[in-house]
């Protein structure tokens, strides 16, 4: 067990803090130094976790941490956005929450909200399939999962004990960052999927599409250096187009560009531990799909997504997924993860069709802790929750 007095914490440089997650084999793009220049409204700190010894300190564990200021008063709220990267199997969190808490109330810090990159729960494809054919069955807390995780079963306790409170909402669609994810994972009993295993375990109607996609002649290709101030533009458009069809609100392009500069100069920087790509899907000179694909070590993400209303026969969704799930699958990748769902598996759900979509793939629904708030200062705190409420 590690006491408090062996840890500090303080502020570490860009370099060292990618260092550290280079060592990592996993790690959230959230928490990489460069997310911090995709995020230009708040204001940006790496820190460091250093346990002292018979030597030099050692830094065992990083955060980025973004400071949101509440209007008219020099105080903020303290965003690690699923993070930190600490260790979460530790049976005392307070050793390392404990130093945290004192660096951002130094900060001015009226509270922290964290998202501990932890699972909970698992639930299988065939359970899901299930689950949506039974009418009784409306969400995926309502069957008993595939697999109970005993590291998130002692990270939620002890937070409890420590006064950090869960911030979870009905649907698992909350303020910050998804609880429930859907992720493919690439590695079996006998190691690292083929391509071959990989395609197996989707369902047929998936295994139909990515062949007629294919068979149509969609061709799926990565934006590289000479073509990305062409190709971005081109993806969100096509974004565009697909948040007017699916009433969501747009990201700007400028977004996009900042992201796709910071993440790929990251990618210099850390030995392509870091990656950032953009991918299109074409079809006799039309764009069908567009992706943007991230990988911190052996994570990888489909992190934004575009489709065209017209040719959805040709399957270009199909087709520029499985692209990235080959190219995951070649860089040694653990999980491909299609990020957020809702708990829900209501027919009449609004939201039932991307699970439905995510679910084709074979993969699993995952449930993380959450994220959690530490009030610092109460009266900041509660003003700041009233504030959100009115919003």
């Amino acid at each position: 067990m590690t006491s408090p007095a062996e840890l500090s914490v303080r502020p570490i440089s860009d370099e060292q803090h990618l260092a550290f997650l280079v060592g990592q084999r996993s790690a959230s793009f959230l928490q990489v130094p460069a997310w911090a220049k995709v995020k230009p409204e708040w204001r940006a700190e790496s820190l460091g976790w250093f346990r002292a010894g018979t030597g030099a300190e050692q830094l065992v564990g990083v955060a980025l941490v973004l400071y949101r200021q509440l209007p008219k008063i020099k105080r903020s709220l303290a965003y690690l956005p699923e993070g930190p990267v600490i260790d979460w199997e530790s049976d005392d969190l307070g050793a390392w929450l404990g130093p945290l808490a004192a660096h951002l109330k130094q900060q001015g810090a009226f509270g922290i909200r964290i998202g501990p990159p932890v699972l909970t729960r698992r639930w299988d494809a065939a359970q899901i399939k299930e689950g949506i054919a039974d009418e009784a069955v409306t969400t995926l807390t309502a069957m008993a999962p595939r697999d109970r995780s005993r590291t998130g079963a002692q990270v939620v306790s002890q937070l409890r004990e420590l006064g950090w409170v869960c911030q979870s909402v009905a649907g698992g669609f909350a303020a910050g960052q998804p609880q429930y994810n859907f992720q493919v994972p690439l590695t079996g009993a006998d190691g690292p999927l083929t391509e071959d295993q990989a395609l197996a375990q989707m369902n047929q109607l998936w295994r139909r599409n990515i062949k007629k996609a294919a068979k149509a002649g969609v061709s799926v290709r990565v934006a590289t250096a000479a073509t990305i101030a062409v190709d971005l533009p081109a993806f969100h458009a096509l974004y565009a187009h697909t948040a007017e069809r699916d009433h969501f609100t747009p990201r700007p392009l400028s977004y996009f560009q900042v992201m796709y500069d910071a993440l790929s100069a990251e990618e210099l920087s850390s030995g392509g531990h870091v990656q950032i790509r953009v991918y299109l899907a074409e079809h006799e000179g039309d764009l069908v799909a567009a992706t943007i694909w991230i990988r911190v070590g052996a994570h990888t993400w489909y992190s934004y997504g575009a489709s065209s209303t017209e040719k959805r026969d040709v399957r270009g969704s199909n087709a520029v997924q499985w692209q990235m799930i080959r190219d995951s699958l070649a860089v040694g990748a653990d999980v491909y993860d299609l990020r957020g769902i809702t708990e829900t598996l209501a027919a009449d759900d609004s939201h039932i069709g991307l699970i439905q979509f995510k679910v084709g793939t074979g993969g699993e629904a995952v449930e993380y802790v959450g994220e959690w708030d530490l009030p610092l200062n109460r009266a900041l705190y509660a003003a700041f929750q009233m504030y959100l409420r009115r919003r």
